[in-house]
């Protein structure tokens, strides 16, 4: 531990000469630095933030957190940094340990530090599923935590955050409601969400749906032939119409699968992909959050209805 210790801090020292990875400051009030390590952290950021921010997310469209490896390039994200947003909830995998010793120097914030453990997934001991973004209302109540730091660090803009944070919210409140008004036209008996790994167990939670993940909660666990063909069995069963793909996830799994229900004498489609721990391209509809979720909720309403 002291020699992973010591790289880390070896790596930042290299790294904090070399050139800035934000803009350079053109004003006497630049704009706050902020680094998210996801496109859903760093999008939300951006919208509390405004003008008074500057916000570089680690990882991008198709990025994997559950495995991500932070590139030097990444350290000097954080070490330029003015404030750090992160998961939490072992969301970014092996960059957990290296994120809350950041905290020591800077500001490094969990977005899920406030949210009540009873409205999380408990999968076990003291571990929660930390996809809680599939769940709009649960993501909302991520903006109070966001808004806190970013007044707390820079009190002068304190109420344009606050005013930020409040429209903000209202959009995600009427994406809620516009998710379950799509969701509506979709046969209850068909409301069954099949994808590569169990990343939608909030969505499932909220909006009505049975969830079933090849891959469990993180990528790092791998699929046996045995978990492929139980999950054939599952969909042959139910005479379930679709399965999913998922941008961050490779599509091979998925591929075993509807063969193995193919086999089974059952064709089930491949609905379309889903963005499940990596937001679309930037500037695209999918490269924003509320994008993002209206893609998958389409995506899914069309496969299944």
């Amino acid at each position: 531990m002291q020699r992973k210790n010591f790289l880390v801090l070896l790596v930042l020292l290299l790294v904090s000469c070399g050139p800035s990875s934000f803009a350079q400051p053109t004003s006497a009030n630049p704009p706050l630095r902020v680094a998210a390590t996801v496109g859903m952290i760093a999008d939300v950021v951006k919208h509390v933030g405004g003008e008074h921010v500057e916000v570089l997310g680690l990882m991008g469209p198709g990025v994997d957190p559950h495995l991500y490896k932070p590139s030097v390039g990444d350290v000097r994200i954080l070490d330029d940094a003015d404030l750090i947003f992160y998961g939490g909830l072992e969301l970014e995998g092996r960059m957990t340990d290296m994120l809350e010793k950041l905290n020591r120097q800077k500001p490094t914030i969990a977005v899920t530090s406030q949210i009540d453990q009873s409205r999380l997934h408990a999968t076990g001991g003291d571990s929660f599923d930390p996809h809680i973004w599939f769940d709009v209302i649960l993501w909302r109540d991520t903006i109070a935590v966001i808004v806190e730091t970013l007044a707390s660090y820079d009190p002068a803009h304190a109420a344009d955050y606050q005013r930020n944070a409040a429209a903000y919210a209202q959009e995600l409140t009427a994406l809620d409601q516009e998710v379950k008004d799509l969701i509506a036209t979709v046969p209850t008996a068909s409301r069954v969400l099949i994808t590569a790994h169990d990343a939608f167990g909030y969505f499932g939670s909220a909006y009505g749906f049975e969830v079933r993940g090849l891959q469990g909660l993180s990528t790092a666990s791998e699929a046996g032939a045995g978990d492929v063909q139980s999950l054939a069995e599952f969909i042959q069963t139910r005479q379930i119409k679709a399965i999913f793909v998922e941008s961050s996830v490779p599509q091979t799994t998925i591929n075993a699968v509807q063969k193995a229900v193919q086999s089974r004498g059952w064709d089930v489609a491949i609905g379309g992909e889903l963005f499940s721990d990596a937001m679309g391209d930037a500037g695209t509809e999918e490269g924003t959050y509320i994008g993002m979720v209206r893609h998958n909720v389409t995506t899914i309403v069309n496969a299944l209805k």
